[in-house]
C-alpha cells in the first residue's frame, strides 16, 4: 500500500528481505523491528522502548516492550 507515501512490502518475510536493515541501536519511531530467525513477525518501534504489535486475526493490537521477543532485526521503510 502506498496510503502513507510509502511502498512497503505485505509479509514480515518480504520486509526483512527487501528493506534497508538498520543497526538496533539506530532504530527510531516508525522503523518495523522483525522478529525470530524466520521473520516471521513484525511490529512498529514506538519510541521508548516500546513497539505497536498485531500478534494475528481477531486478537487486539497491542503495545509492549520491544525485547519481549526475539528480535532478528530492524528495518526502516524509506519515503
Amino acid at each position: 500500500m502506498r496510503t502513507a507515501g510509502v511502498t512497503i512490502p505485505r509479509t514480515s518475510e518480504m520486509q526483512w528481505a527487501q528493506l534497508k536493515h538498520v543497526p538496533v541501536e539506530d532504530m527510531r519511531p516508525g522503523d518495523l523491528i522483525i522478529y525470530f530467525s524466520d521473520a516471521s513477525h513484525v511490529a512498529i518501534y514506538a519510541g521508548g522502548g516500546n513497539i505497536i504489535s498485531a500478534p494475528r486475526p481477531g486478537r487486539y493490537v497491542y503495545e509492549s516492550p520491544a525485547a519481549s521477543m526475539q528480535i532478528l532485526g530492524v528495518v526502516r521503510p524509506d519515503a
